[in-house]
């Protein structure tokens, strides 16, 4: 539960096919950064600072990886496969910086199923506005287990 909320559990590996795929959107805007920022306490002038990132080749602040990271994660928690997923491997390439106000298009495809392992293989790309790559990755993703009962007409221990 969240703040005691009962959530309804993302789909189970049964219910995913190879082939699935989610498209999500996100705008980064000040509020954003500045969450991330002061959650992380990361202050990295590459961030925050226009005058030390126009010296560097980017020229202007970035977006953090982990925040756009992060983005990636949510997207699992929430929609694929959703609700008591767990990432449990993650390689992503950051291509090309975004910057602050870009908006990025996530682009997620379920590639592989292993129904034994209890994972499924999630292949990421994300584009800026320009369409160019920033983001290329795989994850392995253990979807939500069937809920046990919590009690039983047997006990182990007596």
């Amino acid at each position: 539960m969240v703040l005691g909320k009962k959530r309804k559990l993302g789909r189970q590996i049964e219910e995913i096919t190879v082939g699935e795929k989610l498209e999500i959107t996100e705008k980064i805007e000040d509020k954003d950064l500045l969450l991330y920022l002061g959650l992380s306490d990361d202050n990295n002038p590459l961030f925050i600072q226009h005058d030390y990132a126009s010296m560097t080749p980017f020229k202007k602040p970035i977006v953090p990886h982990l925040m756009l990271t992060g983005i990636v994660n949510a997207a699992v928690s929430k929609y694929l496969p959703g609700p008591g997923s767990a990432i449990m491997k993650q390689e992503l390439a950051f291509l090309k910086p975004v910057y602050h106000y870009g908006t990025v298009l996530f682009q997620f495809e379920v590639v592989g199923k292993q129904q034994e392992a209890h994972l499924i293989e999630i292949k990421i790309d994300a584009f800026d506005e320009g369409q160019e790559k920033v983001i290329e990755g795989m994850l392995k993703v253990s979807p939500p287990y069937p809920p046990k009962p919590i009690t039983s007409s047997t006990f182990e221990n007596f």
